[in-house]
């Protein structure tokens, strides 16, 4: 089997960034952005979606967190979609449940080529940590678009909003997993027009 391996860097005048991503790893995380809460929800999703994942960002912290938050989702899309390639033999679709506790979270991705986001996090504190809630469904987002694919992520039950966030990005993880896995009954490209590209 190829490596799926992608190395990527982003450096703009807000953030300087650099990915490693292996998409069939096993969970091994090494995850920095000068934002705690950040390198736990990156860290979950590497674990949980079985992803090895290195991320170094330095960002401009002293604005806010909206640059770093969106910049790591960006870089880490656009390697994801490095590793998928002409995404021949992938299963595409997937869809899973996380719980945290007494959060629930859905997440049904399908790596369609084609970027939409739905994201209903529900969450009700400002901030989680030093991430705006607003930044956590535009993390969201953000990796939809650059990964080119329908992220459909929502959490149906929880008071407490780590919980939420949490139970969320485990979602993700799971349903990512799922739909990067090559399926050896899928013989060529799984779409009826012939590409996901």
């Amino acid at each position: 089997m190829t490596q799926r391996v992608a190395t990527l860097s982003r450096k703009t005048k807000e953030t300087d960034i650099r990915v490693s991503l292996r998409l069939d790893g096993t969970g091994n995380a090494d995850v920095t952005t000068g934002i705690g809460f950040l390198d736990h929800m990156l860290t979950a999703l590497a674990v949980h979606a079985k992803l090895d994942l290195e991320v170094s960002c330095s960002g401009d912290l002293e604005v806010d967190d909206h640059h770093t938050t969106e910049d790591t989702a960006i870089l880490l899309g656009q390697a994801i979609d490095e590793t998928l390639g002409d995404r021949n033999g992938i299963t595409r679709f997937a869809s899973a449940y996380a719980p945290l506790d007494e959060a629930l979270a859905r997440c049904v991705i399908d790596l369609s080529g084609r970027p939409a986001a739905v994201v209903d996090l529900g969450l009700r504190r400002e901030t989680i940590g030093k991430v705006a809630c607003e930044n956590i469904g535009h993390w969201f987002r953000s990796i939809a678009v650059s990964t080119k694919a329908a992220v459909h992520i929502d959490v149906l039950r929880g008071e407490n909003d780590h919980h939420r966030a949490e139970a969320a990005f485990k979602a993700f993880a799971l349903a990512l997993r799922t739909a990067v896995t090559l399926d050896n009954r899928q013989i060529g490209i799984p779409s009826t027009k012939g590409t996901l590209t």
